[in-house]
């Protein structure tokens, strides 16, 4: 497995340069050099407001950057449409998950294989994926009626129907306990050893524990420190910037 810090040669699968992107006055991601090598697990850490979501939205081009670029498999994608990123092998599942309640599992996964299969092939390909994500025999149920850890995974699902190279997990574990989390741990594994490359933004650092990987600390919208996960939880500025982030949070809660 390479090194957080690896991937910066030409053959990285992703490659990020001076990406840049404020709203107002607020610079949200600040100028952020981010390199992935194809085959990697890598986890990106970092207190609220660190820029990790809006990072991802520019990964995906839901939104795009005022400055710099995005080069994925070679290509500079920095303002290809979503759905062209997608194509070329970028799957995301947001932290607002973007499953249809009122649809059932079955409906929710035909949505994103629609375009590549059908009938018998199709069923098969849902049979596959929701036994793989703990969620066989769910397919008739509405997804309204199923436990909050249920949807992510779901969530999860579809973005894997669309078979992507890299694949971005952002909060996975948001919302599930312990047993949900575990199982969520070890598909992130299971499909990490089959060769996906894999990114998670990530709150939970007993979830960012169990995955073992390479982490990538950001604040104020700038790579604020990346290496191992031994190294990055032996950062005293990285464990400043956390308790720093609670001290505020327990201040409001006094004022209040």
């Amino acid at each position: 497995m390479t090194s957080a810090a690896a991937g910066a040669g030409d053959g990285a699968l992703l490659r990020t340069q001076g990406l840049a992107k404020a709203f107002g006055g607020v610079r949200a991601v600040d100028g952020v050099d981010f390199s992935l090598e194809s085959g990697e697990l890598r986890c990106i850490i970092g207190p609220n407001g660190a820029g990790k979501s809006t990072f991802f939205k520019l990964l995906l081009g839901s939104i795009k950057p005022d400055k710099g670029t995005i080069l994925f498999r070679g290509r500079d994608v920095t303002r290809a449409e979503p759905h062209r990123r997608a194509h070329m092998g970028i799957g995301v599942k947001f932290q607002h998950l973007g499953v249809y309640g009122d649809l059932t599992v079955r409906h929710n996964m035909q949505l994103p294989l629609q375009h590549s299969l059908s009938g018998e092939a199709m069923d098969a390909e849902i049979a596959r994926l929701l036994e793989r994500l703990n969620l066989a025999g769910t397919e008739e149920r509405r997804v309204a009626e199923l436990a909050h850890g249920q949807r992510q995974w779901l969530a999860i699902g579809m973005a894997l129907a669309m078979q992507p190279v890299l694949l971005l997990l952002d909060e996975p574990t948001a919302g599930m306990g312990p047993e949900e989390t575990r199982a969520t741990g070890a598909l992130v594994h299971s499909l990490h050893e089959e060769g996906v490359t894999i990114v998670v933004v990530e709150h939970d650092m007993a979830f960012v524990r169990q995955l073992g990987a390479p982490v990538t600390v950001l604040h104020y919208g700038r790579v604020f420190a990346e290496g191992s996960l031994a190294a990055i939880e032996g950062n005293e500025d990285v464990r400043n910037i956390y308790l720093g982030a609670t001290r505020t949070m327990a201040v409001r809660k006094r004022r209040h």
